[in-house]
């Protein structure tokens, strides 16, 4: 079993939802946490609820390579390294392709595809440096396509085949890349807000376990593409 405690894990769109959840797991697993957004007013009310002198907040807009870039070197400043990279920012715009917008178009795959290239980019370094781990965060829209979805199935089919590839490109790096591939999920995506009604759904913090479990493996094991759902609907 590898040994986790004291790592740097850098992961955008972290301020709520899955990114929060998975923020939380890893403190208590004694790892430093890095956790980005494009609000600073949301990032300072999450690095409040965490609660630790191990999480590390900065602005970034992972559509824009120049702020990935700045965020790395802020981390590097504070916590000397980056060893786990999970690329979790992401947005849902749903409608019709014949009546999508093309600024929604555009945002999601600014953000949920370049955005995690940008993020794996700017963090290679790093990661061969310290033969890290960069994981992202797909959904099952990534391989299931439905109706409304033209834009995010896009965006999100596109995560699993860019990750994929990463994968064969890093591994002679000794760097692994997975993609998490969630159902449903608790959360605020596309302007929800999480209730009871939610509580059949896969947790922010079962997604953080799960990661705990990836970073934990013999480091000849690599499971490169993981589809989880919730155990019943609802």
């Amino acid at each position: 079993m590898q040994q986790i405690k004291d790592k740097v894990a850098y992961i955008t769109g972290g301020s709520k939802g899955i990114g929060f959840g998975i923020a939380q797991v890893l403190i208590d697993h004694g790892l430093k946490v890095a956790i980005s957004g494009r609000k600073l007013a949301d990032l300072q009310q999450a690095k409040e609820k965490l609660g630790s002198d191990n999480v590390f907040v900065i602005q970034s807009d992972v559509s824009n390579f120049d702020d990935e870039v700045n965020a790395v070197k802020e981390i590097v400043a504070t916590f000397g390294k980056i060893d786990v990279v999970i690329a979790n920012a992401g947005v849902g715009k749903f409608a019709p392709v014949d009546e999508m917008s093309l600024d929604d178009w555009n945002a999601m795959i600014g953000t949920n595809l370049t955005g995690v290239f940008h993020t794996l980019k700017a963090t290679v370094d790093q990661l061969k440096e310290n033969k890290g781990y960069y994981i992202s965060i797909a959904s099952l829209a990534g391989t299931n396509f439905f109706p409304k979805g033209a834009g995010y199935n896009a965006s999100k089919f596109g995560v699993v085949g860019f990750t994929q590839a990463a994968m064969l490109d890093l591994r002679s790096h000794d760097v692994k890349c997975t993609t998490i591939m969630p159902g449903s999920v608790t959360s605020h995506f596309a302007e929800h807000t999480p209730s009871e009604a939610d509580a059949w759904k896969i947790q922010p913090s079962d997604i953080g376990e799960m990661i705990v479990n990836l970073l934990q493996m013999n480091a000849n094991v690599l499971p490169s593409k993981i589809e989880v759902r919730p155990t019943k609907t609802s």
